[in-house]
């Protein structure tokens, strides 16, 4: 049985924390409105005050998002469908873009979603290939995940609109 209580190792890259690592502990709430309760927690991660992570607290797998600050979940009309497996999310620093996996049908994609506008959008819709593991840059101008497009596991770059962005590299 996994533990009441999810931890979370900081470091001062992944925040805006000064100093020293730090372990952030957040009281377990069996009615699963806070950052912790008695459903699976999957792929926290952290970007400026916000935790996002994917669990199946209402039956479903889906995406929250926790702000540190004022100790809340915070609602994400829009973002989770009933129809689709949502992993691995990804938020930028501000919090205003949120990027994860989807798995629907046994078909997987990288969705994007804008919580000013609400708007989730599919970014790989023209990829007929598998995705995994997407992050957002601190900015939230560009997205990098995993694809199988070239038989192997290479690593792609989108901008937010979706599309591809050629990163040199380097030739030697």
């Amino acid at each position: 049985m996994k533990s009441p209580v999810l931890f979370l190792l900081l470091s001062s890259l992944l925040s805006s924390c000064v100093g020293y690592p730090r372990l952030l502990s957040y009281p377990f709430d069996p009615g699963g409105r806070s950052l912790n309760s008695g459903a699976s927690e999957q792929n926290p991660q952290i970007s400026g005050r916000f935790v996002v992570f994917s669990s199946d607290r209402r039956g479903s797998q889906d995406i929250y998002m926790f702000d540190t600050i004022t100790r809340n979940l915070i609602d994400l009309p829009g973002l989770n469908s009933l129809d689709t497996i949502a992993s691995h999310p990804s938020a930028s620093s501000d919090g205003k873009y949120i990027v994860f996996a989807g798995s629907r049908q046994g078909r997987s994609d990288i969705f994007l979603f804008d919580r000013e506008t609400r708007q989730l959008r599919k970014l790989t819709a023209n990829l007929s290939t598998e995705v995994r593991n997407p992050t957002i840059s601190a900015d939230g101008t560009r997205i990098a995940f995993e694809t199988t497009v070239n038989g192997q596991w290479d690593i792609w770059v989108y901008n937010r609109t979706g599309d591809r962005l050629n990163i040199p590299q380097d030739p030697r």
